[in-house]
Parts: C-alpha cells; structure tokens; sequence
C-alpha cells in the first residue's frame, strides 16, 4: 500500500516578492543608466537582498551568501563577473530546485555562463537579470491577487 504526502513550504510571502521586485527593477535601472558605478550598485543591490533575506527569516547560510558576495564585490571590484555569476550561478540552483521557479531558475544559470564567457559586458547582463527577476516576481503577485478574485458559476 502506497501513501502519497505532499508538504507546501511557502518561503514567499507577498511583502517580501514585492519588496524584492522593487528592488530589482531598481537595481536593474540604475545598472543600465549607470554601468560606471557597477561595483557599487551590484554590491548594493546584494548586501540589500541579504538584508531582505534576513529580515524575512530565510536559512542563514542562504541569507549570508548576497552579503559575502556584495562584501567581495566591495573588496575587489575587477571580480565583479566572477563573483556575480558565482552567485548567480548558486541562486539559480536555488530557484531550480528550492522554490521550484524553474524558468527563472534556468535563465538565471544561462546568464551566470553568459557573464563568465564575455566579462566585459557584465553590466548588460546583471541588468538583464535583474529586469527579468523583477518582471517575472510583479506576475506571480499580479497572478497571485487574480486566483483570489475568480468567481465560479
């Protein structure tokens, strides 16, 4: 006799993806308008995103990796390709397999290649990312909010 469970874990809330969203298109836009300072607002973008993470109780080790990544990019502003697809690369993996978001999970592990093949255009491609992470989280609130308020009959 076979028994079948299945456990829902809900790590988004709705605060915490649209809190996310913003700060991605946010960080999206000023990497596109200001390419010069990418150090600083990739670094930025990732200390935020670790802060977020704590502050919405994510597992520590996951929340820690934005922030040693942001502190690396701070440091050592020649790697930002590499430490930036490295993250990306890790925050793929997650999303693939973790949060089930498997598209964004698969362009997120395209980018972090396209990042390590061709640095000089890293900024192009964190704010490829960065515009795709914020678009596809501003659907799933908006898709989100539209199952609430179907009506049968």
């Amino acid at each position: 006799m076979a028994q079948y469970f299945h456990i829902n874990i809900q790590y988004r809330s709705k605060q915490r993806q649209l809190l996310n969203a913003i700060l991605a298109l946010i960080t999206g836009v000023l990497t596109l308008s200001y390419p010069g300072f990418l150090y600083l607002i990739a670094g930025g973008y990732l200390m935020a995103l670790g802060l977020l993470m704590i502050y919405f109780r994510f597992p520590p080790v996951i929340a820690a990796l934005p922030i040693i990544t942001g502190i690396v990019i701070f440091i050592l502003p020649n790697l930002i390709p590499y430490t930036f697809a490295a993250f990306l690369g890790f925050f793929g993996l997650i999303l693939l397999m973790a949060l089930q978001f498997s598209i964004m999970g698969f362009l997120t592990l395209i980018i972090a290649v396209l990042i390590v093949m061709n640095p000089d255009s890293v900024a192009l491609f964190i704010a490829i990312f960065l515009l795709l992470y914020g678009v596809s989280n501003l659907i799933k609130i908006i898709q989100g909010r539209n199952k609430g308020m179907r009506i049968s009959g």
